[in-house]
């Protein structure tokens, strides 16, 4: 399928990048989030696991492992719809545009970047609200960095968050209970330290069980 799909928001589209000519400052540190950023959301992924473990909670581990798959699954999710709309890049469309991102030919709706941010920052959401936050916020800044390198049309990014929210949140109601049981019998193997911290805070979980 080889349809060109956009939405009327080139006149979004022009308005960031006027902004982005007019702010070269900004400019090294966009591109840097732009195309880095993942590494910031791995991280908060690593921080909640480490977070349930430390707690000893098997809802709140079974969350976190949630977080990780389901971003994962996510991405993997939006890989048809891409290939399906086959949207060309803002840069391939628009004359003039000031491009700061690495030229692809990959199609651009929903983008890859903005679904990522958007699952990470579902699944923390459910299970770790401060890292969630942290993350809410940064998945925004991603969203709007992409765009501000015209690597997307602002209706990649807002499809893209949208995509990786509802995976998040709708797959984690799906597997909650399944997984925190799982989560409890492992608890019982010898995976143990990886899914539970030996905390006074974990052991009166265990003992409450």
């Amino acid at each position: 399928m080889n349809n060109a799909f956009t939405l009327p928001d080139n006149s979004w589209m022009s308005s960031i990048n006027d902004f982005a000519r007019e702010t070269p400052w900004l400019h090294t540190i966009a591109y840097d989030f732009a195309t880095y950023g993942v590494i910031l959301f791995g991280a908060l992924l690593v921080a909640g696991w480490w977070t349930a473990r430390r707690d000893g909670d098997p809802a709140r581990m079974a969350g976190a492992l949630w977080a990780g798959a389901g971003t994962l699954i996510a991405v993997g999710i939006n890989q048809p719809l891409v290939a399906a709309f086959h949207e060309a890049r803002p840069y391939t469309s628009i004359p003039g545009l000031l491009v700061l991102a690495h030229r692809s030919t990959d199609p651009s709706f929903p983008s890859d970047h903005a679904t990522m941010a958007g699952a990470a920052a579902a699944g923390l959401l459910l299970f770790a609200p401060r890292l969630g936050n942290i993350a809410g916020i940064a998945a925004l800044v991603m969203a709007a960095s992409r765009v501000y390198i015209a690597a997307h049309y602002p209706h990649d990014v807002i499809a893209g968050l949208a995509l990786g929210a509802f995976v998040a949140i709708a797959g984690w109601y799906l597997v909650r209970k399944p997984l925190t049981r799982l989560i409890e019998r492992m608890s019982e193997t010898s995976i143990r330290p990886v899914l539970t911290a030996d905390t006074p805070a974990a052991r009166r979980l265990v003992n409450a069980a």
